[in-house]
């Protein structure tokens, strides 16, 4: 059985020792983990709420590391942000897991209760806040880039978006596409997938989308790669991604290649940013029990670089 919170000794975070009694402490967990944004994110909401006893930080953890880490958290803790590689170790510590961290089969986000560490995924909301933002409403057919762990995240943000229509997998490896596809049939979405060098080589209707998955660098540039260059004449038969909106969920590095290309095919262009502001506000109102409205939002927003 699972140690409960508040069984274990105290650890202290990385970036404070000065606490008071009462302090409601918050942190991010991943390996490497000094590139995370998080910490900005949750403190500029925790300002913008009035949380003055709370304070987040970040702990450089391995899978390995995950559950002696989490068992020796005292009851000051309210919630834990993974990043990788994390996401499939917390089933090992996860009391209960959310129906949308299980059909992801990954979780971003711990959760203290009285009987255990509740488990969530809160990539999903993130992509799908993400994509209102933006104008999207129900996308009349998509195309998801990629077949890792974030392709299941926005297949299941798709399910949750009402997708009309076809979505397509494109991915570098068909095998693989055509496994994930299999995976998740539960979703109810009509599936098909192709070989990523062809995914904009075919008609795309009024209100699609498009969510590239896929990492800075090699990744990003080949899913850029089918798209017009940048020395290539631009004009409306070159922009066959005119009623298009693209989500990039890499955030670092802006505009990526992919981005990039995306834009001068005439697609609206959603930043990682976007998703990854998102995400972070639905993992604060886990943690915090507070509801994060426009001017919070606003505040975590502000604390995010400039693209």
């Amino acid at each position: 059985m699972r140690r409960q919170p508040g069984r274990g000794r105290q650890l202290l975070s990385d970036d404070r020792s000065d606490r008071q009694p009462g302090t409601q402490r918050a942190a991010v967990l991943g390996s490497p983990v000094a590139h995370s944004l998080s910490p900005a994110l949750h403190r500029a909401a925790y300002d913008a709420l009035g949380l003055d006893g709370w304070e987040y930080g970040r702990h450089e953890v391995d899978a390995v590391g995950l559950a002696p880490f989490v068992e020796d958290l005292d009851d000051s803790w309210r919630g834990l942000s993974l990043t990788m590689p994390l996401k499939e170790a917390a089933f090992e510590v996860a009391d209960e897991v959310s129906e949308t961290a299980r059909r992801c089969r990954a979780i971003n986000t711990l959760v203290p209760t009285p009987a255990g560490w509740v488990g969530d995924n809160t990539d999903v909301h993130g992509i799908v806040a993400a994509l209102h933002a933006a104008g999207v409403g129900e996308p009349s057919t998509a195309t998801v880039i990629g077949a890792g762990a974030t392709a299941r995240s926005a297949l299941v943000a798709l399910a949750q978006l009402g997708v009309r229509g076809e979505v397509v997998v494109a991915a570098r490896d068909e095998e693989k596409g055509a496994a994930l596809a299999d995976e998740m049939t539960g979703l109810g979405l009509h599936l098909t997938v192709e070989h990523l060098p062809g995914w904009p080589h075919r008609p795309f209707p009024s209100g699609s989308v498009v969510i590239s998955t896929l990492p800075a660098g090699g990744g990003n540039l080949a899913a850029a790669a089918p798209l017009p260059g940048p020395d290539a004449p631009v004009d409306a038969a070159d922009q066959p991604l005119s009623e298009v909106t693209v989500l990039d969920v890499v955030y670092a590095g802006w505009p990526t290649p992919f981005a990039s290309a995306a834009l001068r095919a005439g697609a609206t262009v959603v930043p990682g940013t976007a998703m990854l502001l998102h995400q972070a506000v639905r993992q604060v109102q886990l943690m915090t029990g507070r509801s994060v409205g426009p001017d919070v939002v606003a505040a975590m927003a502000a604390a995010l670089p400039a693209l």
